[in-house]
């Protein structure tokens, strides 16, 4: 089965300071973390929660495209996405 990412829905974890959202495979649910400093430019300024999520939002499609990558690589209970991802 192919990941897929069919609920837009996600949420900023602030113990993890990363936004969650949820990929599916088949009926499976994955989840996936985004490191909020993936999210900033580097040298950027801190960014307040609606900023990250807006941030996420723009990024969307690149963000999916690198969790398909992740998840790939091997199955895992849950994927924390890093700046070094987006590199």
């Amino acid at each position: 089965m192919t990941l897929e990412f069919p609920n837009p829905s996600r949420s900023f974890d602030e113990v993890r300071n990363a936004v969650r959202f949820i990929g599916h495979d088949g009926m499976f649910e994955v989840p996936f973390f985004v490191e909020a400093t993936a999210l900033v430019r580097p040298g950027g300024t801190e960014l307040c929660r609606a900023d990250i999520l807006t941030a996420f939002d723009g990024a969307r499609g690149s963000i999916h495209d690198v969790a398909r990558k992740a998840y790939s690589h091997r199955r895992q209970p849950s994927y924390t996405l890093t700046a070094a991802d987006f590199r």
